[in-house]
């Protein structure tokens, strides 16, 4: 379980670090593409994963 959420929320950590340290040596274009990823990444990893470890079904039976 906490392998899972450490895939959920690690690389977008990392990302989040290499876009500050972008935008602190004033590489602006590189710190953009790690903001983009890291908010891209989040929002597949809590989709996919949420809802697998949430155990939602879309049975409307």
């Amino acid at each position: 379980m906490i392998t899972i959420v450490f895939l959920m929320i690690g690389p977008p950590i990392i990302f989040l670090i290499l876009g500050i340290v972008g935008l602190a040596s004033k590489n602006k274009k590189m710190a953009k593409i790690f903001f983009i990823l890291t908010g891209v990444y989040l929002l597949i990893s809590f989709g996919t994963c949420g809802i697998m470890l949430s155990n939602f079904s879309l049975d409307t039976k």
